[in-house]
């Protein structure tokens, strides 16, 4: 059995992230690429990876690497993609997979085409918890699904001197909260359920709309920001927070908040689904607890313990009853679903995301920027 070799392109926290997955998998590393090759050189002397390349056509030209890792900007997904497709990669993309539906269509058609996997990282799915949660929905425990609520808070961009390239839309696209955390919340709530999205209502704004660049900005991939000399103001038309209304395949009624300038709220992404039968409820911030809610008998907290869990969902789950899992768990757990196919050659596991996945997200973040812009109800054009 020949295990794949990765190559991972960024290497900024999700870089990072992903590398440490690989390694706890036992996944070889052909090589990274950083923002520039002195950041790249700087990540494989600390990590111990033998090979950085200057460009990503050095990368794509690479026979050992089978898997591409996109950590990159946004309007790097699609162009990045595309060429280590062309190259016989396949490719697991962090989100959103492009800048919109054309683009996201094209690279499901050209990996369907040359037989290449391709994943968009919705990694969140993988918490043992959310894997029990689908379980037990799919299995009817909570009945038909009526309604869908949540939210998807965080603060790190709450001050005017707050920065980051997603701020500006040639960047990271023309919505920054819905396709950066929203798309998160949509995916977790669609696999949950089983169901699709048919319409949305959403309500956006920018509370921020002055913001102070710092005084270096470090160069990017595309070399579309230079250093600043000094610190100046910027206006900035991508939303701080949205509101947004749905309505499901089946009629059910859901809704989401969202915002990245909430003080005090580092992580806060919670769901809750209420059923004709029970309800469930489960926070990221507390991510080992499940609340199941009843009408006729005690409400419970179910704690992960793969002992306690359906048999379905035990593989996900990494450690016995009273040892916490987390964050850095999911992407281990989606990883070694994409890297057993690949070296057994199997196909893939439906649970991991796929570019259909990714373009599917792309179609809701397109009706909900319409919606916002014409102040209405937007079917998705599936």
């Amino acid at each position: 059995m020949k295990m794949p070799m990765a190559a991972v392109v960024g290497m900024g926290f999700m870089g990072l992230t992903h590398i440490q997955a690989l390694r706890r998998l036992g996944i070889p590393i052909a090589g990274l690429m950083g923002v520039d090759h002195t950041e790249g050189e700087t990540a494989a002397h600390r990590l111990n990876i033998d090979r950085v390349y200057r460009d990503f056509d050095e990368l794509c030209a690479d026979g050992k690497v089978d898997v591409v890792h996109l950590c990159t900007p946004n309007y790097l997904h699609y162009p990045m993609a595309r060429k280590a497709l062309q190259s016989g990669k396949h490719v697991i993309c962090e989100k959103p997979l492009a800048m919109n539906p054309d683009e996201s269509r094209d690279l499901v058609e050209m990996a369907y085409e040359r037989g290449l996997i391709g994943v968009v990282n919705y990694n969140l799915r993988f918490y043992p918890i959310c894997q029990e949660a689908h379980a037990r929905i799919l299995q009817g425990y909570i009945g038909e699904v009526r309604l869908v609520n949540g939210a998807y808070f965080q603060d790190w961009l709450a001050l005017p001197t707050d920065w980051n390239w997603r701020l500006i839309a040639s960047e990271g696209g023309g919505l920054r909260a819905v396709a950066d955390i929203g798309t998160h919340w949509l995916d977790m709530v669609t696999w949950l359920t089983g169901l699709k999205i048919r319409q949305v209502m959403a309500d956006m704004t920018t509370f921020i709309r002055t913001r102070m660049r710092p005084e270096k900005i470090p160069e990017t991939f595309g070399g579309k920001i230079a250093a600043a000399s000094e610190s100046a103001p910027m206006e900035v038309d991508t939303e701080d927070a949205a509101n947004i209304l749905i309505r499901f395949e089946n009629d059910a009624l859901g809704s989401v908040s969202l915002s990245q300038i909430s003080p005090g709220r580092k992580n806060y992404f919670w769901w809750e689904i209420g059923g004709s039968q029970a309800s469930l409820r489960w926070d990221q911030e507390s991510p080992n607890y499940l609340w199941l809610g009843h009408r006729e008998k005690l409400n419970q907290i179910l704690v992960k313990d793969p002992s306690l869990m359906d048999e379905s969902v035990r593989p996900f789950v990494g450690f016995p009853g009273g040892h916490a899992e987390g964050y850095p768990d999911t992407f281990y757990q989606l990883f070694r679903l994409i890297y057993s196919a690949l070296a057994n050659d199997t196909v893939l596991d439906p649970v991991v995301p796929t570019f259909e996945t990714g373009h599917r997200e792309l179609l809701y973040c397109q009706a909900i920027q319409q919606s916002a812009k014409e102040s209405c109800w937007v079917t998705i054009d599936d």
